[in-house]
């Protein structure tokens, strides 16, 4: 068999992988990086590694804090129907509020985006959204990774996956727990949604509600079913880590996987329990639509949401009503949720 490739040889191209593509893909998302730089980072992409200057970020005695998380199976709505500029802003802020649970300023940002057939298009939405997401946090996107592998990923899918850098000066780091006590308050943050959990759960719920993605969204008429349940995860770096500076904080669970029942212990010393008041706030009504449509038991929709609280502080009682009037201020619906027992 004579062809182009018998007679010139076979070439990356020819097994599905455009170099050209991804040089083409760096040069696009060049700006969207460089509108992340903040002081420790000059953003340059296209070297082999990102640097940071920790010194010119004003840390005297830091401890770095590293995280990495993806965006589960929120990724399948969005691809299914093509919003693909708002699961960036996921990505990072689950990376970047996890770093903030222990104390630390996110620094900088890597990503790793991996499809098996490079569309600069959709990738430059994609990572749109991670730029979007490292300006909300005030992190720098330094670097990252993009992989088109034929044969491993079918059609237009891809991944996501993240790495967060940040740091702490030594004597901020949280949480405290042994200054914790019993009659310590719990101070919650409201979240925007589900944020990017229990979407497993989420999608089981759609099909049996028989609801298209393009349908009219239930517990948000303005907004298809799709748009309502891609609405980002809440970045809470700006709101809370000024808080956490001025030694208002004892201690911070970010409420992910596992929800309130597994995720607010995480924080504490063996001999401190949360109670919650469930009734102290209202849950937003997606999870209301959620629960009823899918039956599901309030145990199970707490131990897999965040039920509305995207993150759980842990305050003195005495200092509890200036958190919750400083989170206010900063543009956060906050209240006292509840309070550790012995």
């Amino acid at each position: 068999m004579t062809d182009k490739t018998s007679s010139q040889g076979l070439t990356y191209a020819d097994a599905g992988v455009s170099i050209e593509k991804g040089d083409a893909l760096i040069d696009r998302i060049k700006p969207m990086a460089k509108s992340t730089s903040r002081p420790g980072a000059d953003v340059a992409l296209g070297g082999f590694g990102g640097a940071f200057d920790l010194k010119a970020a004003g840390f005297s005695d830091p401890v770095l804090v590293s995280g990495t998380d993806g965006v589960g199976t929120k990724l399948r709505i969005a691809i299914d129907t093509d919003v693909l500029d708002t699961v960036g802003i996921d990505l990072v802020a689950m990376c970047v509020n996890d770093v903030l649970a222990q104390g630390a300023e996110p620094l900088y940002f890597l990503d790793y985006f991996a499809t098996g057939h490079l569309d600069n298009d959709r990738a430059a939405s994609v990572i749109s959204g991670i730029a979007e997401g490292c300006r909300q946090s005030r992190c720098a996107l330094i670097g990252g990774e993009t992989a088109e592998m034929p044969g491993m990923y079918e059609g237009k899918d891809f991944d996501l996956a993240g790495f967060v850098v940040g740091a702490a000066e030594r004597d901020g780091l949280l949480p405290l727990k042994d200054e914790m006590e019993a009659g310590d308050m719990l101070v919650g943050i409201m979240s925007s949604g589900p944020h990017s959990n229990g979407y497993s759960l989420i999608r089981k719920v759609v099909e049996l509600s028989g609801l298209s993605w393009q349908a009219p969204a239930p517990f948000d008429p303005e907004k298809n079913l799709a748009e309502a349940l891609l609405t980002p995860t809440k970045i809470y770096v700006q709101s809370v880590l000024p808080l956490v500076r001025e030694g208002l904080i004892k201690g911070i669970a970010h409420i992910t996987g596992g929800g309130l029942t597994e995720n607010t212990p995480r924080m504490l010393p063996d001999h401190l329990t949360p109670k919650y008041d469930m009734s102290s706030w209202e849950r937003p009504a997606v999870f209301k639509w959620l629960q009823e449509t899918g039956n599901i038991a309030e145990a199970e929709m707490q131990r897999a949401f965040n039920c509305g609280i995207g993150m759980v502080l842990a305050v003195s009682s005495d200092k509890a009503d200036l958190v919750v009037e400083k989170l206010m201020e900063n543009s956060e619906t906050a209240m006292i949720i509840g309070k550790l027992n012995a």
